[in-house]
């Protein structure tokens, strides 16, 4: 159990995504409007059905011409309550979202830090020594997703079925590349309605335990995500949609 409990911290993060290209870099931003976004959740891990809800708080300001967000990750799961938390703040540049901090409790753990330090152009985390080179648009996995709703929001009929958009992610302990590939668009049926949702799918590479990570958008919900699943390589599932909205 305490497995499965692992895997479903981890697994909500990515809600609450750093081109790391110049047709990135290049690209228009459209950034979402504030809002708080509660989804449902179904999982299967090892056989056990688990059920629970997570919250999203998106926040953005503006002071003085400058503009700064917040967002706010919360998982609860039947029987374990709180089993995630996780804070990413920051301000907006010419990239998009510029994540500043990236703060995240597991269940049973301490919390760890990722730190983007805009004056030294590095990325650096308590949970590890490694250091990465901030060169623009780098992400940590809550920003991510709202880095991508930014580019959908802008591209237009560039964010189309085989588009694909590559990204520079850093989590508790280092950074990877992903890369996101537009799928479909499909009608996704949710507690607020019918949808048409543009399916994305991130896939890791040929013979990799990495995890997938398939994401729906819908347009006339600002590009809000209405669902996202997660399929381990051993067939265990985490699936949350959107439940209710609050702007």
């Amino acid at each position: 159990m305490h497995n499965s409990i692992s895997r479903l911290q981890g697994l909500f993060l990515i809600l609450g995504f750093s081109a790391y290209s110049l047709a990135y870099a290049d690209s228009a931003i459209n950034l979402p409007p504030s809002v708080d976004l509660q989804y449902a959740i179904k999982a299967r891990q090892k056989g056990l059905s688990v059920s629970g809800e997570a919250l999203v708080k998106w926040q953005l300001t503006e002071q003085k011409n400058k503009k700064s967000y917040t967002l706010l990750t919360e998982t609860r799961v039947m029987l374990f309550g709180k089993i995630l938390e996780a804070n990413s703040y920051g301000n907006i540049d010419e990239f998009g979202v510029a994540p500043d901090k990236y703060v995240e409790k597991r269940f049973g753990k301490d919390a760890t830090t990722t730190s983007f330090d805009r004056s030294k152009k590095t990325i650096q985390f308590t949970a590890s020594n490694d250091i990465y080179t901030i060169k623009g648009g780098e992400q940590d996995r809550s920003s991510a997703t709202w880095q991508l709703v930014a580019l959908a929001r802008a591209a237009g009929d560039k964010f189309i079925p085989g588009s694909e958009w590559k990204m520079f992610v850093a989590g508790r302990r280092d950074a990877e590349a992903w890369s996101f590939k537009v799928a479909e668009v499909v009608t996704l049926n949710t507690a607020l309605g019918e949808f048409s949702s543009v399916h994305i799918i991130k896939a890791p590479p040929p013979d990799s335990k990495d995890q997938q990570l398939e994401i729906w958008l819908a347009p006339k919900l600002e590009w809000y995500p209405v669902r996202l699943k997660f399929t381990d390589a051993d067939g265990d599932t985490v699936d949350q949609t959107l439940s209710s909205m609050n702007k």
